[in-house]
């Protein structure tokens, strides 16, 4: 059986970085529980809220869709611009905070939308630069050009 290393540790990455999105989701459901502060009161949040889930949930299964169809055999940085990653090298990420941001300004929750913001940053300087740390050496030249390009 053929394993790759460095795939498996991707994945890792990957999943304790939406692990924290999902662990601050619930503190943020807990708090807001709790504490039952409602800080948006406009008409026009509820909305924003439903339009930020739809879309956020549109482009999570956009990029997860096109980064199954990776082209390993022919690698230039052009691989790596499929899909949402044309325009950012994390759009999951993007999309799990924007999901997130959606249900609290749904709900007008002042601490899901607070955890929305930490989980954002926390994922980008921690996971994220493990993540691209791993697929830099995995694919070397072609990646660091790709991240060239697609700075986002």
């Amino acid at each position: 059986m053929n394993v790759n290393p460095d795939k498996d540790k991707v994945h890792i990455v990957l999943a304790h970085s939406y692990s924290v999105y999902f662990l601050l989701f619930l503190a943020g459901v807990f708090l807001d529980l709790i504490f039952n502060l409602k800080i948006f009161n406009f008409p026009f949040m509820m909305p924003l809220g439903v339009v930020l889930i739809l879309l956020a949930t549109l482009l999570i299964f956009w990029a997860q869709r096109t980064s199954r169809n990776l082209n390993k055999e022919t690698l230039t940085p052009e691989t790596f611009m499929k899909g949402p990653y044309r325009y950012s090298r994390s759009p999951t990420h993007w999309g799990l905070f924007f999901l997130m941001l959606g249900f609290g300004l749904l709900n007008g929750a002042i601490f899901i939308v607070i955890f929305a913001f930490i989980a954002f940053f926390l994922t980008k300087l921690v996971y994220l630069k493990k993540e691209e740390a791993i697929l830099l050496k995995k694919y070397g030249a072609p990646y660091s050009e790709y991240k060239q390009i697609v700075k986002f």
